[in-house]
């Protein structure tokens, strides 16, 4: 008990520090590159896999110069019909929704029909194993405040579950253009051929500070322990750190000396102090395509939903399903 009073304002801090320690002045996303993958897909029917090329992330609008549908049974080529114009029109009521404003119904219920369509469909489906999940993404819609889409925030609530609203309150109640959040980034990396599945994950939020003046980018890192069923990857927090503070950089070489010798934040550690297994997380992913995917926190599925389009692919190794 002593410990857990002794870590709290700790941790309470390290969820605040984006704020106050400010970051890199800018903040860009590497631009999508030409490229297109052969994906094995076995239909749920049973029936044997089917095979498509599939273009670039949706979005890019660089042209395939393979129809998807090709070599598609007609009832399997109206399935993937249905699932693009749904990701198409998701895609449009994520941009017309300002990330920083939440919850969203129109968004939300267009998620749970690419869901359905996807599932029935089996296109989307078993992110574990299908290696499409590593890659760089970009948050594009998030039903809370942009920095609970780090895993971080996921586990900071299982350490605090009474407490934990109050203290992200405190950030939230930040005005812009006092505070603006964003861009919201993830590199994931796993080798689904391995067992159990491994790899890691990166979060990094943008935070700026004073109308833009102050900046910082808070990076989580995650080490992936293993695939918790076909959908589930099972995290645990490592690291927490504000990078690239513009604070830092107007120090000249003292500024410099702090960035490179101070080591992260071992929030991890601190978590597990307060509460044994609080540092590991479940990210559900319900959808994950070539260009798409959507992303849930397991103890908050309702509450906590993302969605994230794919800024490159990674090099994370496929199964066949």
């Amino acid at each position: 008990m002593a410990t857990s009073r002794c870590v709290a304002p700790l941790l309470a801090s390290v969820a605040v520090m984006a704020f106050m320690f400010p970051s890199a002045s800018s903040f860009s996303l590497p631009s999508n590159n030409s490229r297109h993958l052969a994906i094995e897909i076995h239909h749920l029917s049973g029936k044997g896999p089917l095979r498509r090329r599939v273009g670039l992330p949706l979005g890019s609008g660089a042209p395939s110069d393979t129809d998807q549908s090709e070599d598609m049974p007609p009832a399997v080529g109206s399935a993937s019909d249905r699932v693009e114009d749904c990701k198409r029109d998701l895609i449009r009521q994520c941009d017309d929704h300002d990330l920083g404003n939440g919850y969203s119904a129109g968004v939300e219920s267009k998620i749970r029909e690419l869901e359905h369509l996807g599932e029935d469909a089996g296109f989307g489906q078993a992110s574990s194993l299908s290696g499409l999940i590593s890659g760089e993404w970009e948050l594009v819609y998030s039903s809370d405040d942009v920095t609970r889409s780090s895993p971080f925030f996921w586990a900071f609530r299982r350490a605090f579950p009474d407490s934990s609203d109050q203290i992200f309150g405190i950030t939230d109640a930040i005005p812009a253009p006092i505070k603006m959040v964003g861009p919201a980034t993830q590199n994931i990396d796993i080798d689904s051929s391995a067992r159990p599945v491994t790899g890691t994950l990166v979060s990094r939020v943008k935070v700026a500070t004073l109308g833009g003046v102050a900046t910082s980018i808070m990076t989580t890192r995650c080490s992936v322990l293993s695939a918790d069923g076909l959908d589930g990857l099972r995290l645990r927090v490592e690291t927490t750190k504000p990078e690239d503070s513009t604070i830092l950089e107007k120090l000249g070489p003292l500024g410099e000396l702090a960035k490179t010798s101070a080591p992260p934040f071992p929030s991890g550690e601190a978590l597990e102090r307060v509460a044994p297994g609080s540092s590991e997380v479940v990210m559900r992913t319900t959808y994950c395509d070539e260009g798409l995917r959507i992303t849930k926190n397991e103890d908050r599925l309702a509450e906590d939903v993302f969605v994230w389009k794919r800024v490159k692919f990674g090099s994370g190794n496929m199964v066949s399903l």
